[in-house]
């Protein structure tokens, strides 16, 4: 086996494979679960000769060494997805935030952006000498074929997931053989608010339905109350532990689907230790680029299919944002609009926003009459169809600003109704 020998000549401990990077190089490290820890710390202890690096990347999880205070002044974050590793400096302007939508990103590194080099999490080699991206192919696929140089933390502890989702160890030049186990998203019991909202939205969930879930409680709060619907379909951006549990109670088929029938379609993983192991060379997962995944024309094809995505605040005439808290970037686009466009367009597709009626424990709306100083727009009112808070769900397609408002008053918490009517009468959106 020729490509053995390729795999052994290459492989190497992680503070020689990262010599590899130089000052001033545009670098890619995978994320989400298989942010590649033992390629980063050893780039984080070489601090002292590095400058400029430009780290690009999507969702980062864990502890960030590159953000150590000694540490941090020689590398500069290029994020396309904010999350709590980077989201201070992000906000203090140490690092840069990218708002774009996800299934665009791929395409960044192919035109737009060139990579030096591109870190990389996979599974062993197979007998063939192909190796599997595991819990994220996203956009380090397009990475890693684009980039000029790729290094791999090759992980005994990652899962073999198949699809469009293998390099050969033909297009790696280094390797970096680990033994890690993979970070884990904690399970919590979704509370009585977000079970309401899951009601209200149920009764657009039939039997054959394809389903595009988020992540959080409202989701999960979803998928415990599929118990009586039939033959259910997944293609989605985030497999969790309760698509796992929907296809063992047998709720989730796949059967009826209009794209990829028989298979859940996702660009990446992101749940328990025994959901990693469930999709460990698993045919009935197939994970593909997010360029495909989250492409609007793609997502159109599944007929039925209900998206249900999350939200920050929306204003009375439909406006939703979804990245920041004002001027505060707290996440970025993810997928919201790939898929709520692409619900939008499918045969009898339906897109959701949903979320609480309220945040601070009861202090403040999340419907509000005009979006916060800052604020920015992910999507726009003209995409909006269904929002659903724990008071009802709205539908806002084909409607006036006026019957927008009044649509969406009705659902707000009623400690907030009269204030919200009022700032809509002065704004002569309601007379």
């Amino acid at each position: 086996m020729k490509w053995f020998e390729d795999y052994k000549n290459k492989t190497v401990s992680a503070a020689e494979a990262v010599t590899l990077v130089k000052s001033g190089d545009s670098l890619f490290s995978s994320g989400n679960a298989a942010t590649p820890y033992a390629l980063l710390s050893a780039l984080a202890d070489r601090y002292q000769e590095l400058e400029d690096v430009k780290v690009f990347h999507l969702l980062l999880m864990g502890d960030d060494p590159l953000t150590k205070p000694e540490v941090a002044a020689h590398f500069r974050h290029k994020s396309l997805f904010v999350g709590p590793a980077d989201r201070r400096a992000v906000n203090e302007g140490q690092a840069d935030y990218f708002p774009i939508f996800l299934y665009e990103i791929p395409r960044l590194f192919r035109e737009q952006i060139a990579l030096d080099v591109a870190f990389i999490q996979t599974s062993p080699p197979d007998t063939h000498g192909f190796l599997s991206l595991g819990v994220e192919t996203a956009a380090s696929k397009a990475a890693a074929e684009t980039a000029k140089t790729v290094i791999a933390q090759v992980n005994d502890k990652m899962p073999r997931s198949l699809g469009d989702c293998f390099l050969h160890v033909s297009r790696i030049d280094k390797f970096v053989e680990s033994s890690c186990e993979l970070p884990t998203l904690d399970t919590r019991v979704s509370s009585d608010v977000e079970q309401q909202i899951a009601r209200h939205i149920m009764p657009l969930i039939e039997d054959k339905t394809t389903l595009q879930l988020g992540i959080g409680g409202i989701p999960d709060a979803v998928l415990s109350l599929l118990h009586d619907r039939k033959d259910l379909g997944i293609h989605t951006e985030m497999v969790s532990d309760g698509v796992m549990n929907a296809i063992e109670a047998g709720i989730v088929t796949n059967r009826f689907k209009t794209l990829h029938p028989g298979k859940v379609i996702a660009t990446f993983i992101l749940g328990s230790k025994e959901l990693y192991q469930y999709i460990d060379n698993n045919p009935l997962f197939e994970l593909h680029q997010v360029d495909y995944t989250n492409d609007p024309f793609i997502v159109a094809q599944n007929d039925g299919i209900v998206a249900i995505n999350s939200a920050v605040e929306v204003d009375l005439t439909g406006q939703v944002c979804s990245d920041s808290i004002g001027y505060t970037i707290y996440s970025g686009f993810g997928g919201q609009v790939d898929f709520i466009r692409g619900a939008a367009r499918a045969n009898a597709g339906k897109p959701v926003i949903a979320l609480p009626s309220t945040a601070k424990k009861g202090g403040i709306s999340r419907i509000v009459p005009h979006l916060r100083e800052g604020a920015g727009v992910v999507t726009s009112r003209g995409d909006v169809h269904y929002v659903a808070t724990e008071f009802g769900i709205a539908n806002l397609h084909g409607k006036s600003l006026r019957e927008r408002a009044e649509a969406l008053i009705e659902i707000a918490h009623p400690d907030f109704r009269s204030e919200l009517e009022a700032a809509a009468k002065k704004r002569r959106i309601l007379s």
